[in-house]
């Protein structure tokens, strides 16, 4: 029905999260109507992801460096480290600017259900950090439910076996069960932070 280059880049689309068939096939034609300057930007742009886009070294964070620039920024509290799921859930905090804190990606949450453990996600770097730099407090941002209070209450004991006087706390209640980070509001997000509950 297609060109075969037209297929190829419906199909690519597909793979996107939430782009079914005909959303895949409208988004593939919209490319038609670019001219060659913007196909060429778009096409180097996902090359330069493919090509330039790491893990930072220390938290975990998307970047363009070993280092990524909130880990970088001397203005920063490295006291506080604010312990997220997924590298996309920083954004949300840097959005609404109440955080000054740095981060600490897990790169997912233990689930025994899912043979997912305490070495699948980003966890032995994070207790190094605590081992090494004089952080004060670790505060958990992560999705309020079984895997997350799972993830929290071990990674909490960890923490406690190395650190004893570490403060460790959780986003305020306000955040509602069972839903995902990215689709919290930047209010509740902020009331969350303010009002966070000390799990020691």
């Amino acid at each position: 029905m297609f060109p075969n280059n037209l297929k190829k880049m419906i199909d690519c689309f597909k793979k996107l999260p939430g782009i079914g068939e005909k959303t895949a096939e409208r988004l593939a034609f919209s490319l038609l109507d670019f001219n060659k300057e913007q196909l060429t930007i778009f096409s180097e742009s996902i090359a330069d992801i493919r090509d330039n886009i790491c893990y930072c070294n220390v938290c975990g964070n998307i970047s363009d460096s070993e280092v990524c620039t909130i880990c970088s920024n001397s203005t920063r509290d490295d006291s506080v480290v604010l312990v997220v799921e997924k590298a996309k859930d920083i954004l949300l905090f840097e959005k609404i600017g109440v955080f000054k804190g740095k981060y600490h990606v897990l790169n997912g949450l233990i689930s025994p259900i899912d043979n997912i453990g305490p070495n699948d996600i980003n966890l032995n770097s994070l207790i190094q950090r605590v081992k090494e730099n004089n952080i004060k407090e670790v505060i958990f941002a992560l999705k309020p439910s079984i895997e997350g209070e799972t993830t929290l209450q071990y990674i909490k004991k960890l923490l406690h076996s190395v650190s004893g006087d570490i403060k460790v706390s959780k986003l305020a209640t306000g955040v509602p069960i069972g839903a995902d980070m990215e689709y919290i509001d930047s209010l509740t997000l902020e009331l969350a932070i303010d009002e966070r509950k000390s799990l020691n």
